[in-house]
């Protein structure tokens, strides 16, 4: 059998509460004649059928049909005094919640003009108080589903979220630059979320983005292309990787000789790397300087054709190069008559 509630109050010990549920589970038996306590900072709000109805202010009320109107007329007044009617009554907190954590569950992703794809993440904090319990249960309660506090909370953190989402997407800033924009964000956030929690009877009255910036990955990305700029070649950038390699070698824990051939390992890796590179570079200018060179005596072709083998047997070009170069110098000599 349902319990019927002839005293209706509810004591916040814990000041934590946005809205309390009376009863807990269910539908609760009211009277008419029934005593609903309420105390300062609270407001609470008779509830059925999905709707918000009847609303009592601060101070002591006996329930009457002349103070449930819409309840009486929701339920007809077929009942008596001594008959309960169902409902659920939501003590309201109309006091400033303060000092409410937001934050990016899941990094950000924006087009940065600076990286092509960065990932942002941001953390802040707001404040909230309700201002009409009437429409807030309506669209909280009655919308939502939800009353507990967690939940409430939760909701209000994907409604910043949102407007953050948006605002640094509109910006279209590099993720260097938003990390100096905390205050512009703020000031966003505030503006877009404000119209979303009015609509649901709360006053957002106040909202921080206290750090905007890149995640740990886009942040090695930002150092890495950092590097890039100030070392300026992309020959110098490899003798840079070269040197981090012997570095890491040389920190290796293995201690004593371990640690000595760590450091010759990374030494020789580094200055194999600089080499390959090095001779990369080089390589298609000598090419270039062989193919362009066009002789004009015997002498000079004799001589193109000892320079082919030196480079040959130095590596500095391949055979096939070699052969067709070869053909090539053994041609025009033909045609100088040597």
């Amino acid at each position: 059998m349902a319990r019927v509630f002839d005293l209706i109050q509810f004591v916040d010990e814990s000041g934590d509460e946005m809205v309390h549920r009376i009863p807990e589970r269910g539908s609760g038996d009211f009277r008419i004649g029934s005593q609903v306590i309420v105390r300062d900072s609270q407001a609470a709000v008779f509830f059925r059928d999905g709707r918000a109805l009847d609303v009592f202010g601060p101070g002591a009320h006996t329930i009457t049909t002349a103070n449930i109107p819409l309840l009486v007329n929701l339920i007809g007044k077929a009942f008596s005094g001594q008959s309960p009617f169902r409902a659920e009554v939501y003590f309201v907190s109309l006091r400033e919640f303060t000092d409410l954590k937001w934050g990016t569950p899941n990094p950000i992703t924006i087009k940065d003009p600076e990286l092509g794809m960065a990932r942002v993440q941001a953390r802040g904090s707001y404040a909230v108080q309700v201002t009409n319990p009437q429409l807030f249960v309506n669209k909280i309660v009655g919308t939502q589903g939800i009353y507990r506090t967690a939940d409430i909370q939760s909701f209000f953190r994907s409604i910043i979220l949102t407007k953050l989402t948006d605002i640094v997407g509109e910006i279209k800033r590099s993720v260097i630059e938003l990390a100096g924009m905390a205050e512009e964000v703020t000031m966003a956030v505030r503006a877009k979320a404000a119209e979303e929690f009015a609509a649901r009877g709360v006053n957002l009255t106040s909202v921080y983005v206290e750090y905007i910036g890149p995640t740990e990955e886009t942040a090695k990305a930002i150092d890495e292309r950092a590097a890039m700029g100030a070392i300026g070649n992309m020959q110098a950038y490899m003798q840079f990787q070269a040197a981090r390699a012997m570095r890491d070698a040389a920190v290796q824990p293995a201690g004593g000789a371990g640690a000595g051939m760590g450091l010759g390992a990374g030494v020789g890796m580094g200055m194999a790397m600089a080499q390959m590179m090095t001779q990369s570079m080089q390589q298609p200018a000598q090419r270039a300087d062989v193919a362009q060179t066009t002789p004009t005596t015997v002498e000079e072709v004799r001589a193109m054709l000892d320079n082919l083998d030196k480079r040959l047997a130095a590596g500095e070009i391949s055979e096939a190069t070699y052969h067709k170069l070869y053909a090539k110098w053994e041609a025009r000599l033909k045609e100088l008559g040597g």
